[in-house]
């Protein structure tokens, strides 16, 4: 029985996990790095049509979104989800797929012209349509035999529509361990979506660490402050635009505004405009209203059962077609408009901040994650101009952040989530967060309450029945995509602190003079930060 680490194992995005066990092989999640990716992903230690099943936790592309390739490259197995992420995917690669092929027909245009060669889409739409063709739907809380000593149950861990943990039985043998992988843990009293149900059992825990070192502020009441948001923002006669998530975060935000509408919290505005600009957006909308007495919590079953649809109002105008997107920016009405993506690195939204970013007058409001790299981390952080469609842009809008509206558990959830357990595991596999923030969690299980714990990177190797690594993967940083502005020393001293992680796991036999070099690599780094 073999785990190997795939993806986000010290970076946020591109999940994936490999294991081989009973005689197959298999991977959790097979997602898209998005943003600027410090380590490279690992290749898969055999070829996609030697895979003999995917088990999904989720459908964000982050997890989901390389299963078109792998579809191209030849694998044909099932792939075991829960039935609101096979809906999901359902719109989600195909949008994906989209984008693929829309990015290489345009750097192809510019790549004729300069005579660079032809680029090839990651993956096509027909890939995208026909891996949809191998989901399997499954429910919550059923025990299903995939094959002979393999068994799995997805359980609701509150973090999207669908989402899951995955518990997975090997029994091979006369072998028997239990993997448990945590999926993306959902943050707690979110809006539509039930709070994540806990797991109590596992020899081996794979667990996302997103926000393992911060703790998000005590709930505000986001209603209140979206809707201040919104008065002062028409106030001055500008635009409220938000960057979301077109699958979840988008629905969360037509629930606040349906309140703050029905309650008249924005003042002299009257039937103010609520514009969503995705074509995505609209299409998961309508997967939320689907089999609401399943997804749906307690709050936002009551609203359906007084006949109230919780994410519709009164002025709510989709957007899908490429001339009433273009149209937006030639309505002078003050307006919200909410449109992905949530990190604005592709979409729509792009073309919204590029109408807006430069005018006082706005507003533009993130409210979610922002990966390293992203068009949305360096707004978050001050950036006074950006670049869109070759042009500078300079930043005189107001830039802010609703803290706390997070999809993911913060450092109390995630502790909690893990505390579930009633039998302490043999590991606990800390990944899916920022290169720090992996060891600084890691750190934290082992230290405060008493877990063994270690963060892999990508391309580790651990042997589940004698519980020892087998082999390691490369932690040199990726060169290429860091950002000038994140200063030589850091990249300098990141390299060091890896050298000095390939010391410490080479157990019974460190490398004396590499500990030492890496501690004078550290040692100049500090004088230079100073």
């Amino acid at each position: 029985m073999k785990l190997m680490f795939i993806g986000a194992d010290h970076e946020v995005t591109g999940s994936c996990h490999y294991v081989e066990a009973c005689g197959k092989r298999f991977v959790v999640d097979y997602g898209m790095e998005q943003g600027v990716n410090i380590y490279e992903n690992a290749e898969l230690p055999v070829s996609a049509a030697k895979l003999d099943f995917v088990l999904l936790t989720h459908a964000h592309i982050d997890h989901s979104g390389m299963l078109p390739l792998l579809y191209a490259r030849g694998f044909r197995g099932p792939i075991y989800a829960t039935k609101a992420t096979t809906d999901l995917c359902q719109i989600m690669l195909r949008d994906s797929a989209h984008i693929q092929e829309f990015e290489a027909e345009w750097r192809n245009r510019k790549a004729k012209r300069s005579g660079k060669p032809e680029i090839i889409p990651v993956y096509t739409m027909e890939d995208a349509v026909n891996v949809m063709d191998q989901f399997i739907p499954c429910s919550y809380k059923d025990r299903t035999e995939v094959c002979k000593g393999i068994e799995i149950r997805f359980t609701d861990i509150g973090h999207l529509l669908g989402s899951a943990s995955i518990e997975v039985w090997l029994n091979e043998e006369n072998v028997q361990k239990k993997l448990v992988f945590s999926g993306d843990i959902g943050n707690t009293n979110q809006p539509l979506i039930k709070d994540p149900h806990y797991t109590d059992e596992a020899d081996y825990v794979i667990m996302e660490s997103t926000y393992g070192d911060r703790f998000h502020e005590k709930h505000p009441n986001y209603v209140d402050e979206l809707a201040e948001v919104i008065q002062r923002t028409f106030d001055r006669k500008g635009n409220v635009v938000i960057p979301s998530f077109a699958v979840g975060r988008t629905q969360e935000l037509l629930y606040y505004i349906r309140q703050i509408k029905s309650e008249e919290l924005v003042k002299n505005h009257g039937d103010f405009k609520v514009i969503v600009d995705s074509p995505l957006a609209v299409e998961a909308t309508q997967i939320f209203n689907k089999d609401v007495e399943e997804t749906y919590d307690e709050d936002a079953m009551e609203l359906v059962r007084r006949g109230i649809n919780p994410i519709t109002f009164s002025n709510l105008q989709l957007s899908v077609s490429t001339e009433e997107s273009k149209a937006i920016n030639f309505d002078e009405e003050p307006k919200v408009i909410i449109s992905a993506s949530g990190m604005c690195d592709a979409g729509r939204v792009r073309h919204h901040l590029k109408h807006n970013l430069w005018d006082p007058k706005n507003t533009i409001v993130f409210v979610g994650y922002q990966a390293y790299g992203t068009l949305g981390r360096a707004l978050v952080e001050g950036a006074k101009e950006v670049k869109l469609f070759g042009e500078t842009i300079k930043v005189q809008a107001e830039i802010l952040r609703l803290e706390g509206i997070s999809g993911h558990a913060d450092k109390k959830g995630l502790i909690r989530w893990i505390r579930e357990f009633e039998k302490q595991p043999e590991m606990v596999f800390v990944v899916h967060g920022e290169d720090k923030v992996c060891d600084i969690f890691a750190e934290c299980l082992q230290q405060d309450y008493g877990l063994p714990a270690k963060a892999p990177y990508s391309g580790d190797t651990f042997d589940l029945v004698s519980g020892r690594w087998t082999a390691w993967g490369s932690r040199e940083l990726v060169k290429k995509k860091l950002r000038p502005q994140s200063g030589a020393y850091i990249r300098l001293k990141a390299a060091a602190e890896r050298l000095q992680a390939v010391v410490e796991h080479n157990e019974g036999g460190a490398n004396k003079d590499l500990a030492r070099f890496a501690d004078q690599i550290l040692a100049l780094c500090d004088k230079w930060d100073r």
